[in-house]
């Protein structure tokens, strides 16, 4: 070991919920831990500082009812039926060729399902408290359970229990290469710290350092050219590089997630807030720069159709949209829920002024809304439950609370696509073990959170800061085992 090496039992890369669930499940097993945090303390947490924390659980100790099936259902993209049928097998019976495959692993989601009860429990022992509190999306097909605090309160409990168990914390300290001894284990990371100065961290060692939001070259070479439109829901993703999913596919590591997508969240672009979201389109009409509409604003709840919608906005020149909205939207209960940017609506007395001020053609919105006030038909809208009052013989529909936009002030907002994190990532099994592309653990490596990739094409939404929870501990707890044995 060089002089300036330092000998943990547990290196972990990052410091969100899944790395510091690692860092306090390792200390807990009476591992000498290492945290790595390219932020300051003061900024530590990456995405998981700035996030609510929804997590897909219908009770304290139970997933949503759909929780698998969902998972299960997005979790692949156009694959071979038989390879597919395959990987639904006994684990110890698959081929290699099946076990490195780039799906969802069935065993890894039944894990997921069946720790998040004890999960919740062991952080309610350090003060964590949840609650099924009022959120943003004003009408839902599945509960939310939040921390309270969100996922702020998730990360300062957490961290101050490593810090009281004695784990030792790197800031503004970035991670750069894995180290393996002779025999392929993982044996440490590569760091450079304040300074430029650059060392070793010996030990296991936990990925769990985000995705590649915060990386313009991976975001251009992976997601394409019109990424540009794009940018992290919040500061935090802007730590988030990839290095963790680069250094591992460097020495041979297995890829899964759709490594061309992302979590889409509709957002104002003229916002610097954390996740300044626009959940009320539902209730208006989505028109793109040229003033006309190209989806169906509300094919249903918005909490399991925002995604989709999103997807469509992002296609849209310059990747922007405008949702326009009456008078009327203001007079649904609490939907001021629906609003989290700090910004105001643009207001006009008539659709010509508006068009004026949003900057599309005043004809072409005037034309597109007319469309849609004739496509209405009588009925009585529920705003918060899925009413059915659909517009008729309009293209593209739309199929719930279509009420005509005709009651002046008209309001606007812009809404572009943020990106919550990227889908791509490290495939690993149902221990947090990174697997090879023969299908194979590689020895003293585990990742956990995004640096894991796990989705395609739509999110399960609410399950991505559980993941993080659940695979953290996971990892936390295994790499400390195997590193006291070897001692």
């Amino acid at each position: 070991m060089r002089v300036n090496d330092k000998e943990f039992d547990v290196v972990v890369a990052g410091c969100g919920a899944a790395g510091l669930s690692a860092a306090v499940a390792a200390a807990q097993a009476g591992a000498r831990v290492a945290v790595i945090e390219r932020a300051t303390r003061e900024e530590r947490g990456g995405q998981s500082r700035y996030t609510e924390a929804y997590l897909r659980m219908k009770s304290h100790t139970e997933v949503s009812d759909d929780f698998e099936t969902h998972l299960a259902e997005n979790g692949s993209g156009s694959v071979d039926p038989e390879l597919v049928a395959e990987a639904a097998t006994e684990a110890a019976h698959r081929p290699a060729l099946v076990r490195a495959l780039g799906i969802a692993d069935p065993n890894v989601i039944e894990r997921l399902a069946d720790s998040a009860g004890d999960t919740i429990a062991w952080l309610e022992q350090m003060g964590v408290r949840f609650d099924f509190l009022p959120t943003q999306f004003l009408t839902k097909a599945q509960p939310r359970l939040l921390p309270v605090g969100g996922g702020r309160a998730l990360v300062e409990a957490l961290a101050a229990r490593a810090e009281s168990l004695g784990v030792d914390f790197f800031y503004e300290t970035t991670a750069s290469a894995l180290v393996q001894a002779d025999d392929g284990r993982v044996t440490g990371l590569k760091v450079t710290g304040r300074g430029n100065a650059r060392f070793v961290l010996r030990g296991e060692v936990v990925l769990a350092c985000g995705g590649f939001e915060g990386n313009a070259e991976m975001m251009t070479r992976y997601i394409g050219p019109r990424s540009v439109h794009l940018r992290p829901v919040c500061k935090g993703g802007y730590y988030n590089r990839g290095e963790g999913i680069r250094m591992a596919l460097d020495i041979g590591a297995a890829a899964c997630g759709d490594f061309g997508s992302y979590h889409a969240e509709p957002v104002d672009p003229r916002s610097g807030v954390a996740e300044p979201s626009i959940f009320i389109f539902p209730y208006g009409v989505l028109v793109n720069l040229d003033g006309e509409r190209f989806t169906d604003e509300a094919p249903g709840t918005v909490d399991a159709h925002y995604e989709r919608v999103t997807r469509r906005i992002y296609e849209q020149r310059e990747g922007t949209a405008w949702v326009v909205l009456d008078a009327k939207h203001q007079r649904i209960p609490n939907y001021r829920l629906g609003i989290r940017t700090d910004q105001p609506p643009v207001v006009a007395d008539s659709l010509d002024a508006l068009a004026a001020k949003i900057g599309v053609p005043a004809e072409r919105l005037a034309a597109t809304i007319a469309r849609y006030n004739q496509a209405c038909v009588p009925g009585t809208s529920r705003p918060l439950e899925l009413d059915g009052l659909a517009t008729r013989g309009l293209s593209p529909p739309k199929s719930n609370w279509a009420v005509a936009l005709d009651e002046a002030p008209f309001h606007a907002y812009p809404i572009i696509s943020a990106n919550v994190f990227t889908f791509g990532g490290l495939k690993v099994d149902e221990s947090a073990r990174v697997v090879n592309g023969d299908g194979d653990a590689i020895p003293g490596l585990y990742a956990a959170g995004e640096t894991a990739g796990l989705y395609y094409g739509n999110y399960t939404g609410a399950t991505s800061v559980l993941k993080g929870l659940v695979f953290g501990r996971i990892a936390g707890t295994l790499s400390a085992g195997r590193r006291a044995g070897a001692r």
